[in-house]
C-alpha cells in the first residue's frame, strides 16, 4: 500500500496518475478556498471609521503555508520536478487572480485621501513569486527523499554525497 501512495507516479497506471495529479489541483485549491477570504480588499473597520483592516488572518496565511508546502513536498516525492509547480502553485495563483480581477478597485488610503493604495496586480504577482518559490523549495526537498532516482541528471548533481 506504500508502494501505492509513495511511488513514483512514472511507474503507475495513466488513470491513477491523472487522477492523483488532479486530486493535488483540487486540494490545493480547496486550501485556498479554506484559507483565504475571497475578496482580499482591506476594508473600513467599523462603518466611518477612517482605519482599515485586512480580511486576511496570519492563521490563515500560515495554514495555507503548510498545506502548500506538504502538497509540494508529497508531489516532489512521487512526481516529474514541474509537475508540483503546476498542480500547487498554479491554482491558487488563479484564484487569486479572478479574486482580484472581480474586485478590481483599490481603495484609498485612510492616510492620504484620494491616493489609491497598492495596485492588486503587483500584490498578486509578488505572492505568485512567494507561492511558486516555497513550492520549488519543497518539491526538491520532497525529491530528496527518493529511493531511485529517474532522471539522469541526479547523479550529476548529487554525485558529491555518494561518495
Amino acid at each position: 500500500m506504500t508502494e501505492k501512495l509513495l511511488g513514483p507516479l512514472s511507474k503507475r497506471p495513466w488513470t491513477e496518475r491523472w487522477s492523483t495529479r488532479l486530486l493535488g489541483a483540487a486540494l490545493s485549491s480547496a486550501a485556498y478556498l479554506l484559507c483565504l477570504p475571497w475578496d482580499l480588499r482591506d476594508h473600513p473597520a467599523s462603518p466611518g471609521s477612517p482605519t482599515e483592516a485586512t480580511p486576511v488572518t496570519v492563521l490563515g496565511v500560515t495554514a495555507l503555508a503548510v498545506l502548500l508546502l506538504l502538497l509540494a513536498a508529497y508531489f516532489g516525492h512521487r512526481d516529474a520536478l514541474a509537475w508540483p509547480l503546476l498542480l500547487v502553485a498554479v491554482p491558487p495563483a488563479a484564484l487569486m487572480y479572478v479574486s482580484f480581477h472581480t474586485h478590481p478597485e483599490s481603495p484609498e488610503s485612510p492616510e492620504s485621501p484620494g491616493v489609491p493604495g497598492w495596485p492588486w496586480q503587483l500584490i498578486w504577482a509578488f505572492s505568485t513569486l512567494v507561492i511558486a518559490a516555497g513550492v520549488l523549495v519543497a518539491t526538491s526537498v520532497g525529491r530528496r527523499f527518493r529511493e531511485d532516482s529517474e532522471e539522469s541528471l541526479d547523479g550529476l548533481v548529487f554525485a558529491h554525497q555518494r561518495v
